[in-house]
């Protein structure tokens, strides 16, 4: 098993290689029209019998005309450089990898049910990929000793087939044993970048049960994140702190001539605001998952769906956070850093006690969990957090909650004095180390 990560790197083309590319660009997006309307019209021409066919709103295939595949589509492409000269300018494995690209996008919607690919507008095509390459693309002077890595990776350059050296702006260094499988060159408002994807044969310990310390994470509009172990992550609206510059490049565009200079050049100020928005969010993710994988060894989150929650009256904040997109990063951080990563049931944690785990009904006023079994009281969403983690070490841990009690023993409220009970460590506290084996965890 190889392992594989993908870098990220802004690159700096000169105007001949920018309008080389963006040319690229617009052919790639002509050849996948191109090749998803031959598919198109072998469907059309089958989806219904012979003698019951509207000539005027159907083309119709011969009977012996085979499906346009991948393989059957790939095979055309040295007879189509020659009927269309300018797909000769292009390398040929990335007109191979654009029809690969329309495939698994069919492939896709065939295990689906839904979602048929779609044809490409002007300026909708916005990567190449470049699948292979002989030797090292990267070039450029070694690191020196006792400079900045800032300052020490600006003189490198990547080799493109067919377009030269570009500049590259290596901000980090490719791991030493790794090796440059391929290259994806994106175009965006803010500029021009490439993703490398990188292999190694290194192989990571796959771990399959949680260990060390166990940690409950909460997401939520009020706070961006609450742990089991107390600590609180501010909320952060990305979108809206940036709304307001937005709303004023989004009516400058509106006054705009459609197809005008100035209308291209508004619209591209517009996805420049979109671009640092995104950016923005993926930066902060990005720490913060890094800073949770510090604070413990085995995390859990819900296994919510958050599009349905983008669904609601709070769509718009619950798509600014992007929780979907965090989960993702985190899964893949704790992989990278050797954590443990698990999803729990998510109904009822914030109804839930996490001491004695009775029902405590709460609504989105509530926002502090007051049991009135146990009398644990604490924050709402460190209180989910804290049920989320007891819930991780059920599911996913081999022994579980086993001999630990999880239930009040009075039923009735009344019956025994409930001051002196349970007031030390609550239940999810004292099994967090103890059963997990952590030596953190003193008798």
């Amino acid at each position: 098993m190889t392992l594989t990560l993908n870098y990220c790197y802004r690159i700096y083309p000169d105007s001949k290689q920018e309008a080389r590319l963006s040319e690229w660009l617009e052919i790639c997006r002509r050849s996948y029209n191109y090749a998803l309307r031959e598919l198109k019209d072998w469907i059309a021409s089958r989806k219904c019998p012979i003698d019951r066919c509207s000539l005027e709103s159907e083309y119709i295939m011969s009977a012996d005309y085979p499906f346009p595949s991948y393989h059957q589509q790939q095979n055309q492409l040295p007879k189509a450089k020659k009927a269309f000269l300018e797909l000769a300018k292009v390398p040929s494995q990335v007109l191979q990898t654009n029809v690969r690209r329309l495939h698994d996008a069919w492939d896709f919607f065939r295990n689906r049910g839904f979602g048929f690919p779609r044809f490409k507008k002007y300026g909708q095509m916005k990567s190449l990929l470049f699948p292979q390459f002989r030797s090292n693309p990267l070039t450029g002077a070694s690191p020196v000793l006792g400079v900045s890595p800032r300052r020490n990776w600006r003189g490198w350059h990547i080799k493109l087939p067919k377009v030269g050296k570009v500049q590259i702006n290596l901000h980090r260094p490719i791991p030493d044993g790794f090796v440059i499988k391929q290259v994806r060159v994106i175009k965006k408002a803010k500029g021009w970048f490439a993703v490398i994807s990188i292999q190694s044969d290194l192989t990571l310990p796959e771990i399959e049960t949680p260990f060390g310390h166990p940690l409950g994470l909460d997401v939520g509009l009020n706070s961006y994140l609450a742990t089991s172990d107390s600590y609180v992550e501010k909320g952060r609206k990305f979108f809206k702190t940036e709304h307001r510059r937005l709303k004023v490049l989004q009516r400058r565009l509106a006054r705009k001539q459609k197809r005008s200079k100035n209308y291209e050049k508004a619209r591209k100020r517009v996805e420049k605001q979109h671009n640092h928005i995104a950016f923005k969010r993926k930066d902060y993710q990005f720490k913060l998952a890094h800073k949770i994988c510090d604070m413990g060894d085995s995390i859990f989150m819900e296994d919510i769906d958050f599009r349905t929650m983008a669904k609601g009256f709070l769509g718009k904040h619950t798509l600014d956070a992007g929780f979907g997109q965090f989960r993702d990063i985190l899964r893949y951080i704790c992989q990278v850093r050797g954590k443990y990563f698990g999803l729990v049931d998510h109904r009822g944690t914030s109804q839930t006690c996490p001491n004695c785990r009775a029902e405590v009904r709460k609504t989105l006023s509530d926002r502090i969990h007051n049991c009135s079994e146990c009398g644990y009281q604490c924050d709402r969403d460190v209180a989910s957090a804290q049920e989320i983690c007891n819930r991780g070490i059920e599911t996913h841990s081999r022994q579980g909650l086993c001999r630990m009690e999880t239930v009040c023993q009075v039923e009735v409220s009344g019956v025994m004095s409930l001051d002196n009970w349970r007031r030390g460590k609550p239940l999810w506290a004292e099994i967090s180390y103890r059963e997990l084996g952590s030596p953190r965890y003193t008798a």
